[in-house]
């Protein structure tokens, strides 16, 4: 077993007492509270530790652990793979946390492909030919749900993809062309009439003119995903992979708050690849902050954005490349008034000039 799978079958399944951080259903029970640390029964197959992956030890975990995916960045985006334990110091609520266990091995991932089905016509276009290139991206060990969304969610898959194959199959099945906004809009050149009498007054202001019309739900396709997600298997690394042009309605039925709290005790993070009008609204957007980088920041996910067709082909490999290839950083909690429903993470890293991502904090309970 190496060191990865024996990480996260050992600590995971330790893993923070009622959290729902990737921890078995049916093992909470046995895990609450703490308790001293555990070890494998006599005869089993034993997992190397993971603070010397060239030692075949045994790995002694406490039934307290919070588990923690971290990308390291240099300035340029180059990805850092050569950082060790000791490069690391991480914080629960701004208590300095020893860690328990360390890995930089890469993980099999579960994602779910999140595709924004509401794109103005060019911009659907240029996603639409980039699809196929999106099976290349996920090795044989991954699993892969494909979803579009508008005002709500759909699932195209019937059930995670395990085949590369069959995951290119459906892709090519999916057609954003179907319904583009605005499609046969375009501005009034007069104003209304009545019995062939132009009424009093300035002329209307076209619904189109001011842009794109809003009515896709972000947080409910985002937190539809995560509900899928929540249950799979923990030795994965779970992500959502969103496509978007980031313009997201005011009456989504789940709000940010709620989706960022299944999202955080369910340990998924999101990667967001922003199309069309999210090159132009990096910042703020016309309703506020900018959706897909909130998402992928507090979850310790990354955002990209495409301009071109070959931007995203570009971007898919890569963003599958970073949410495997992550360090992945464990202690066990102390210190810090467990009472409280939230606590704030913050991850630091020795050498200067780097670029960390990971998620903002965890929550305690995993009903959100």
């Amino acid at each position: 077993m190496n060191s990865t799978r024996g990480f996260l079958i050992l600590g995971l399944a330790a893993s923070l007492a009622g959290a729902g951080w990737a921890m078995p259903r049916a093992a909470r029970s046995s895990s609450a509270g703490q308790g001293a640390p555990q070890s494998a029964p006599q005869g089993a197959e034993q997992a190397p530790s993971l603070k010397n992956p060239d030692t075949q030890g045994r790995i002694h975990t406490t039934v307290s652990l919070v588990v923690v995916p971290v990308t390291v960045k240099t300035h340029s985006g180059e990805l850092v793979s050569d950082l060790s334990q000791n490069d690391f110091r991480i914080f629960e609520d701004g208590i300095e946390q020893p860690i328990a266990d360390f890995s930089a091995e890469a993980y099999p991932l579960s994602a779910a492909i999140l595709i924004d089905d509401d794109l103005k016509r060019s911009t659907a276009d240029r996603v639409q030919k980039s699809l196929e290139t999106l099976a290349g991206g996920f090795s044989p060990s991954d699993e892969v749900s494909l979803w579009r969304f508008d005002d709500v969610p759909e699932q195209v898959s019937d059930d995670f993809i395990l085949d590369n194959d069959a995951l290119l199959t459906q892709l090519k099945r999916i057609d954003l062309s179907s319904s583009f906004p605005g499609v046969g809009s375009a501005p009034m050149t007069s104003g209304p009439v009545v019995n062939t009498s132009p009424l009093p007054g300035p002329l209307p202001v076209p619904s189109m003119a001011a842009g794109h019309p809003n009515n896709k739900h972000i947080n409910d396709a985002i937190y539809a995903a995560a509900e899928e997600l929540r249950d799979r298997a923990p030795e994965r690394r779970k992500i959502i992979f969103l496509v978007s042009d980031g313009q997201n309605a005011k009456n989504n039925t789940h709000s940010y708050d709620q989706t960022l709290k299944l999202l955080l005790s369910q340990e998924i993070s999101v990667y967001s690849v922003g199309v069309g009008e999210a090159n132009y609204n990096r910042g703020i957007t016309f309703l506020g902050n900018n959706i897909l980088a909130k998402y992928a920041h507090s979850t310790g996910g990354d955002i990209f954005y495409a301009q071109s067709r070959e931007d995203l082909e570009a971007l898919y490999a890569r963003v599958s490349e970073q949410a495997r290839n992550q360090y992945t950083i464990a202690y066990s909690a102390s210190k810090t008034d467990r009472s409280r429903p939230y606590h704030a993470i913050e991850v630091r890293v020795k050498r200067p000039g780097l670029t960390l991502l990971a998620r903002d904090g965890y929550y305690l309970s995993d009903n959100p």
